[in-house]
């Protein structure tokens, strides 16, 4: 859902590491496994960016044949699914404390991608906009 094409670039003795949909995420690391390991906080950080100005997300596009992709750890991606069906729906965060019966904040630190919200919240926050969320181990 949210695995997003990287671009890796031998970049004087490192590798750059650029999405061509989240322009906002760019790291490095000494070698690709290291800059692929980086690569998810950057895109973690990117797409933080789009939240925070309540913006929608962008989409993925699809990876070239043997294009490397990363995604979000899975409680980010959790909290960005909830993020983009409340786009989706046109919901303002206040309309989903409403119908959550939290306060603010709660739903502040729901989309708050470096707070460790716990999945059942996340999962409420789903069920509300008539979604649910599915964890797999692959």
């Amino acid at each position: 859902m949210f695995d997003y094409p990287v671009t890796l670039t031998p970049d004087d003795g490192m590798v750059l590491v650029t999405f061509a949909d989240v322009p906002e995420a760019i790291t490095f690391g000494a070698d690709e496994d290291e800059a692929l390991l980086n690569a998810i906080d950057a895109l973690e950080t990117g797409l933080s960016f789009y939240v925070d100005a309540r913006k929608p997300l962008p989409t993925p596009s699809h990876a070239a044949q043997n294009q490397k992709t990363v995604r979000p750890s899975a409680l980010e991606a959790a909290k960005l699914g909830v993020y983009r069906a409340m786009m989706e729906q046109g919901l303002k965060k206040s309309e989903l404390a409403r119908r959550l019966g939290w306060h603010m904040p709660q739903i502040d630190r729901l989309f708050d991608l470096r707070h460790a919200s716990k999945l059942d919240q996340i999962e409420q926050a789903a069920h509300v906009l008539g979604k649910h969320v599915i964890v797999e181990v692959l």
